[in-house]
C-alpha cells in the first residue's frame, strides 16, 4: 500500500503535517507541567508547607497531566486514523476546563500560567479536534 504521500495532494499533506507539529508543542505543555507537579508537588505551585493530602493529591493529578500528554503524543503517527483517540483526550482535557473554569468564577482569577490552560482546555482543544476532523477526511476521501 502506497504511503499517505502519495494518496493526498501536497496542501492536503502539509495540513497534516502542520496539525502534527502542532499537536507536538502543545503536547509540551500537559508533559512539562504533569512532570513538575509529579517532582515538586504543591512547590510548583510555590506552597511551601502543603499538608500531606494535598502534596499526594497535587501528584496523582499530575501524573494524570503528563499523562494527557503523552496520549496527545500518542496520536501523531497517522494522525489521521487517531479520532476516537483525540475525541476522547479532547472530552478529557475541556472536562477539566470546566472544572478550572468554576473555580475561576467560585475562588477568583488564578495567575497567568493557569489561565493559559483555561485558554488552551476551552479553546484551543476544540479547535484542534476541529481541524483533526478536515485533515481526517482529507485521508479518507483519497481512500
Amino acid at each position: 500500500m502506497p504511503s499517505l504521500a502519495y494518496q493526498i495532494s501536497p496542501a492536503d499533506f502539509r495540513q497534516r503535517r502542520l496539525l502534527q507539529a502542532t499537536i507536538a508543542i502543545l503536547a509540551m505543555l500537559p508533559v512539562f507541567a504533569g512532570l513538575a507537579g509529579v517532582v515538586m508537588g504543591p512547590g510548583f505551585l510555590g506552597e511551601t508547607t502543603p499538608p500531606v493530602d494535598l502534596s499526594s493529591h497535587v501528584r496523582f493529578l499530575s501524573g494524570l497531566f503528563l499523562a494527557f500528554g503523552i496520549g496527545w503524543y500518542s496520536c501523531i503517527p497517522a494522525i489521521e486514523k487517531k479520532t476516537e483517540r483525540i475525541r476522547l483526550l479532547a472530552i478529557l482535557t475541556f472536562s477539566g476546563g470546566l472544572a478550572r473554569l468554576y473555580s475561576l468564577v467560585i475562588d477568583g482569577v488564578p495567575s497567568a500560567g493557569h489561565l493559559l490552560g483555561l485558554g488552551m482546555e476551552l479553546v484551543v482543544v476544540p479547535c484542534l479536534v476541529l481541524w483533526h476532523g478536515q485533515v481526517a477526511a482529507l485521508s479518507q476521501s483519497r481512500s
